[in-house]
């Protein structure tokens, strides 16, 4: 399947609907949501540059990229917020048991609350493990080693990675080729 993308600042972004994310999806890949901000950094950050372009799926997360797409006359069909997509996409999976996600994000405790409200949202555990790194985790070694292996042990099948960008495409660019279980790499922060 060939994908429509459009071009914003030279990023090249996907024009995809939510469901045909999902459905790409079904064999794995890397998101982005690419937002102004986003495309700023890019500008400058080599590694934030090589992080998006090996990201399998850079979709829309801002009412600004989708007013300028309308000026390209080449319009984003929908704006795909990280936050928005997660929630549809442990929904859509609630009764497939072979989805699991870890939750890597957030301060100290709110990821563990996250995994407690989700899973009680879908009615499983859908949401095996949540860790919060520290806040210099990117630039630890040996902090983001034990990551994945928490990561690995836990056998989680999706990671969703919410630390802020360029934080958390640099983090999957260094270690995301890692993950033994994982399939779907969701960066949503």
């Amino acid at each position: 399947m060939t994908r429509e993308k459009v071009n914003i600042l030279d990023v090249s972004i996907d024009n995809l609907s939510r469901k045909e994310l999902l459905d790409a999806l079904e064999t794995g890949g890397t998101v982005v949501t690419p937002n102004i901000d986003h495309l700023v950094k890019l500008q400058s950050d080599e590694e934030f540059r090589q992080a998006y372009a090996a990201a399998t799926y850079r979709v829309c997360d801002s009412q600004i990229l989708t007013w300028l797409s309308r000026l390209k006359k080449n319009s984003f069909r929908e704006k795909i917020s990280g936050s928005d997509f997660f929630s549809l996409y442990y929904h859509h999976h609630k009764n497939n048991s072979a989805v699991t996600i870890f939750l890597l994000g957030a301060a100290e405790g709110v990821a563990l609350t996250a995994q407690r409200k989700i899973n009680s949202k879908v009615g499983r555990e859908i949401v095996v493990e949540a860790h919060s790194p520290s806040f210099d985790f990117l630039d630890d070694e040996a902090e983001s080693l034990d990551i994945v292996e928490r990561i690995n042990r836990s056998g989680a099948t999706v990671l969703a990675i919410g630390v802020g960008a360029p934080k958390q495409e640099k983090w999957l660019l260094r270690y995301g080729n890692q993950l033994t279980h994982v399939g779907v790499m969701l960066a949503i922060g």
